[in-house]
């Protein structure tokens, strides 16, 4: 018998592309698991993100644009929630909105993909590699800095389908998103992160609802993962107190061990790798908040927001 407080229906807004289908359609099994009586549904939307692929993300107006559309399609009741890759969600959501679930993480790193090259160190001098992630490009330009960074954008297909093309000599690309989209073979190695540490929320999926939807919390609560919610809440806060956005290059991640100890790394640097600052903390998961916090502060008395100030100039 359901539950008396299950929703007959829910509906789930997505993105289109094969990833984020994916993504929606795995939140999907999920609840069709938990509430078997449930009619769930995904409405598929094209966002402004997905429409303006000539010109890098820092350039068009953030990770925004990849959710703008699906939010207003919860906020005229169109959908109940939405399916979001969590380092696509800004650091502060928009007033009106909240995250009632941060499912269990996928890989967090990145992966690098060459049909010529099995390593980054293989790449010879000059050697094009392609990525829309100015965290990705700081950190190649300063442990490679004899390679040539090219901006890459598009879904996951598109992005492959310029290396083959011979664009490129390698791309970099999230690890979880190939790895969900069958596409094991395309990894020639995953970086660890001492080469390219991830963005904030890289590997995890987020639910969001409008703050209105009280009635979902607990609907949706089976489907929050305790232990990746502190580490993403953990490298969310960081990034948020130094105002992290796409415009700079900024990396945060966070490990717990089983004792419910977090450790937080943090990076930002300067898109040419000329400076690259880094810091690290630890502290319980009930404190996961403060700890991004402390470990931004940290990278701030070295110079951080002088960094992203200077970056930011550059960008304007």
């Amino acid at each position: 018998m359901s539950h008396p407080l299950i929703p007959q229906t829910l509906t789930i807004a997505s993105r289109e592309s094969a990833l984020a289908m994916w993504q929606a359609r795995h939140i999907q099994a999920q609840l069709q698991s938990l509430y078997p009586q449930c009619q769930i549904h995904i409405i598929g939307m094209t966002t402004q993100g997905d429409q303006i692929l000539d010109k890098t993300l820092s350039k068009i107006g953030g990770k925004g644009l990849f959710i703008k559309e699906l939010e207003t399609a919860l906020q005229e009741n169109r959908a109940d929630l939405a399916v979001h890759s969590i380092k696509d969600v800004p650091m502060d959501l928009p007033q009106g909105f909240t995250l009632a679930a941060i499912g269990e993480r996928a890989n967090p790193f990145d992966a690098f993909v060459s049909n010529r090259y099995t390593r980054l160190e293989e790449l010879p001098h000059g050697a094009i590699v392609g990525t829309s992630s100015l965290r990705r490009e700081a950190q190649l330009r300063a442990r490679f800095p004899h390679l040539t960074i090219r901006p890459l954008r598009g879904n996951v297909q598109t992005r492959l389908a310029k290396l083959d093309n011979g664009d490129y000599d390698a791309i970099i690309l999230a690890a979880a998103g190939l790895e969900r989209l069958e596409l094991h073979e395309r990894i020639r190695a995953v970086l660890p992160p001492a080469d390219s540490l991830p963005a904030a929320g890289q590997g995890a999926l987020g639910i969001e609802i409008a703050a209105h939807r009280t009635d979902l919390i607990d609907v949706l609560l089976p489907l929050n993962h305790a232990k990746t919610a502190a580490c993403v809440t953990a490298e969310r806060a960081l990034a948020r107190a130094l105002g992290g956005s796409c415009q700079v290059p900024l990396a945060a991640y966070c490990t717990a061990d089983d004792h419910g100890l977090l450790t937080l790394s943090g990076l930002v640097g300067h898109p040419d790798g000329s400076v690259i600052l880094t810091a690290q903390a630890q502290a319980p998961a009930a404190y996961a908040d403060a700890l991004g916090r402390a470990v931004a502060k940290k990278l701030a008395d070295d110079g951080a927001q002088e960094l992203i100030a200077a970056v930011l100039g550059a960008a304007g």
